[in-house]
């Protein structure tokens, strides 16, 4: 039989992942043998040749349910049904597909914003599908919506794995990004400024420009993306910013601030910016910091002045 697309995949991948923490390949094997998919359709590969059919769909399968809050995370790269996901399996459901995970807030939630990414209307709590699932849309509109997916997707398994590291780690994350964005100087000047100060609410200092006329005082919490940062935290570095009688600060969390947290530095004299996960991954992805390009994908067109009529 031809391999199950990724939505097909979804209520295997549940089932399997209810009787306790397994992997993509753990779970590809097991499913290969419910489905008898031949060694041949095991071993299919993706036009790229770096990654197998069936893996590429049982990850997207994971990754999707895993936006819905049906599946948990325990460690890096392993996977287990959540108390969502057991009671969904409970409910004896003939399939799941995206439609079924739209009725979970946090996957409308995640949806919205990879149609936004991709320039795609939303009205209400719902939003219209995106291009790629419309049989109308055009090869150029396919590419655009699976590009803003997978960005999305990028950035949400990058903040994961940067919440996964220790804060000394972080540290380092916060100088590679300060000095791919052109502050700092050198890699090792910077080190050495950022990271070292750890008292009166300032992490770090850095230099605005390699010559150093102007500093930067930085405050890094790596929390859980459930953390909210409130208006008395950001208080408290603005007030070291003052015992410095330093003008520019940088905060730098991987969860969120508040609303009043992001009103209060707009009538700073200060000019402070706040940096949430999800800016912190998109100045990652955009700068080259803790990603790499799998692949590029060059679209040509026919040259019009070249067939012009002299």
């Amino acid at each position: 039989m031809a391999i199950p697309d990724y939505q097909s995949l979804m209520l295997p991948v549940l089932k399997l992942a209810v009787q306790g923490p397994t992997r993509v390949p753990k779970a590809a094997e097991v499913i290969a043998g419910e489905l008898g998919l031949t060694e041949a359709e095991r071993e299919e590969m993706l036009p790229s040749g770096r990654q197998r059919v069936l893996h590429n769909r049982i990850h997207w399968a994971k990754f999707y349910m895993g936006k819905a809050g049906l599946l948990d995370s325990p460690a890096r790269g392993v996977f287990t049904a959540s108390s969502e996901g057991k009671l969904l399996l409970a409910s004896n459901p003939p399939s799941i597909n995206l439609n079924v995970l739209k009725t979970y807030s946090s996957f409308v939630d995640f949806y919205i914003g990879a149609n936004a990414s991709a320039g795609v209307a939303v009205t209400g709590t719902t939003s219209a599908p995106p291009p790629a699932e419309s049989a109308s849309a055009t090869p150029e509109e396919q590419i655009d919506s699976a590009y803003a997916v997978l960005q999305a997707a990028l950035k949400a398994d990058l903040l994961e794995r940067v919440l996964g590291q220790s804060p000394t780690f972080f540290e380092g994350i916060i100088v590679d990004l300060l000095v791919a964005m052109g502050y700092g100087g050198s890699h090792e000047n910077a080190s050495l400024r950022l990271g070292k100060t750890g008292d009166g609410g300032v992490d770090g200092v850095i230099d605005e420009d390699r010559l150093g006329l102007d500093r930067i005082y930085v405050q890094a919490k790596r929390y859980a993306a459930t953390t909210i940062v409130g208006r008395p935290e950001v208080q408290g570095f603005v007030g070291s910013l003052v015992g410095r009688s330093a003008s520019k600060g940088v905060f730098v969390t991987t969860s969120s601030f508040s609303t009043l947290a992001l009103d209060y530095v707009r009538h700073l004299p200060q000019r402070v910016i706040l940096i949430d996960g999800g800016r912190l991954a998109e100045l990652m992805v955009e700068h080259g910091v803790g990603v790499r390009t799998s692949r590029s994908v060059a679209l040509k067109r026919v040259d019009e002045d070249f067939f012009a009529p002299e």
